[in-house]
């Protein structure tokens, strides 16, 4: 690797980021389940004292946009200009903790840096022309090799494509097949979980193929970053996006900081988009000298009460209307404890209900207020805050592989341990330094579960830590509103 290319990243650091979504729609609950996943490991790796790199974009030079722009009769800028506005309020509506957002029309600081990646995999010899007819899913903003499809119809979107027939330059991503098969096998790429690794797997031993990295200038229809010497010529789409990861941190302008944060310890991303990273992207670093990403953290998709989400079924889960309505961190709550993090799931809003009633109003709310209304009483000191600054092992175990719907539940338990042991000990009948022991001991866990608590609920753990640790507890107001129920 060329000098120029090494990076100076150290352990104190750490970096990761969400896929880059088109931006011809408003988000969907999708969006907000791999923002939170995302959110949690960048909130736990902070705590742990690193500096963090937590990057998201806008995908913006795809066909996919140009369509829905005409569709709503607006220019593509104004479309554009609109929906990555639209994006970028959402993360701070859903308090997602970025360090940056790159929007992938930014011909100032975005563009420089991918024709420079473009620019190093031509130098390695890696980018030709050639006249090509294929399926295009203006979807996946993809190709489709026949056998790929299903009943003829593109596999993600269930969707006819497109033929195309025009002079392109391809990518010889062929070249890397050994690399990139040897980088995921022996998980120097590590893809979460097994069954994402071994459908890459799957996909890389049965032959890679070179694959179109551009598109005619007429069929781009005016957006995208521009081929370099070629003015007939436009980016394709996911060479473009996914150097939104690079230029993010600095790529093609800011070189300290670049090398600061790359590469990445880990890119979250839905199934649909795997071998987009875990092969395209990979092949397209090789060719260019820069380090590999760590890990790609897949997770699946959601459905409604059994069934696709689907605007005919009308089942379609507005998340904006859904934090209205029950509150931010109980819905990131349900989302990362119930949905598994690297399978399908299933959205229903009465097991929501179920969940918020168990787990948070009947279990974590009720535990603080019994403890804080008791202490109150005895006149029990909160605990030090410096008392509690260390993660279990088992719960960090489950973070580092990702696993965060395990990391949750192993807090619910300690929710149900701490019930059973008051239940046990039943303070409220002793008297003296029994009962103070007791409850000394209940706060002391108290403190530990909202310590472990705050990468998942951090408002909710705040709130727990600084009752908690005062010089003399009080009573404590209901974190959770009880539901109204229906007759």
């Amino acid at each position: 690797m060329p000098d120029s290319l090494k990076t100076n990243k150290s352990l104190s650091q750490y970096s990761l980021t969400t896929a880059i979504p088109y931006i011809n729609a408003k988000p969907h609950i999708g969006h907000v389940l791999e923002w939170f996943q995302a959110d949690t490991i960048a909130r736990y790796q902070r705590l742990l004292g690193k500096e963090v790199s937590f990057i998201s974009g806008s995908d913006e030079n795809s066909l996919k946009n140009v369509r829905a722009a005409e569709k709503a009769g607006v220019s593509v800028q104004e479309w554009l200009d609109q929906y990555a506005h639209v994006f970028e309020e959402a993360y701070k509506f859903f308090d997602i903790s970025l360090t940056n957002f790159r929007r992938s029309s930014d011909s100032k600081l975005h563009w420089p840096g991918v024709q420079k990646l473009w620019e190093l995999c031509d130098k390695s010899g890696d980018i030709y022309k050639k006249t090509y007819t294929g399926l295009y899913c203006v979807g996946c903003e993809s190709f489709y090799a026949p056998d790929e499809l299903i009943d003829g119809k593109c596999p993600e979107h269930l969707t006819v494509p497109e033929t195309v027939q025009e002079e392109n330059y391809f990518f010889r991503l062929s070249k890397y097949q050994k690399q990139i098969l040897d980088l995921i096998e022996s998980d120097q790429l590590k893809i979460v979980s097994d069954s994402f690794k071994n459908e890459m797997l799957g996909f890389v031993k049965k032959g890679l193929e070179d694959f179109s990295v551009s598109r005619t200038t007429s069929r781009a229809r005016g957006v995208g970053v521009p081929v370099p010497n070629d003015p007939e010529q436009t980016m394709y789409v996911w060479f473009d996006a996914l150097s939104v990861y690079l230029t993010a941190i600095g790529w093609g302008f800011d070189e300290d900081l670049f090398n600061k944060f790359w590469p990445v310890d880990a890119h979250f991303i839905g199934k649909g988009i795997n071998r987009f990273h875990s092969v395209y992207w990979i092949g397209m670093l090789l060719s260019a000298g820069l380090p590999t990403p760590k890990s790609v953290v897949v997770h699946g998709y959601l459905t409604a009460n059994g069934q696709k989400m689907s605007k005919s079924l009308g089942n379609v889960v507005d998340p904006f209307a859904f934090v209205e309505k029950y509150g931010l961190e109980p819905t990131r709550f349900y989302l990362l404890k119930e949905i598994p993090t690297h399978s399908d799931g299933d959205f229903n809003e009465n097991r929501f209900k179920e969940v918020y009633t168990a787990d948070l109003a009947n279990g974590l709310g009720n535990l603080c207020s019994r403890v804080a209304k008791l202490a109150e009483k005895t006149g029990i000191s909160g605990l030090p805050n410096n008392q509690q600054n260390n993660f279990d092992p088992e719960f960090t175990n489950f973070l580092v592989d990702f696993a965060l719907d395990k990391a949750i539940q192993w807090i619910v338990a300690e929710i149900a341990q701490t019930d059973e042991y008051l239940s046990q000990q039943k303070p409220w009948k002793q008297e003296g330094d029994e009962q103070k022991t007791t409850l000394t001991e209940a706060v002391k866990r108290i403190v530990k579960i909202a310590y472990h608590l705050q990468p998942f609920m951090p408002q909710t753990a705040q709130k727990i830590l600084e009752h908690f640790t005062q010089e003399k507890i009080s009573a404590l107001a209901p974190l959770f509103a009880r539901l109204e129920t229906t007759a």
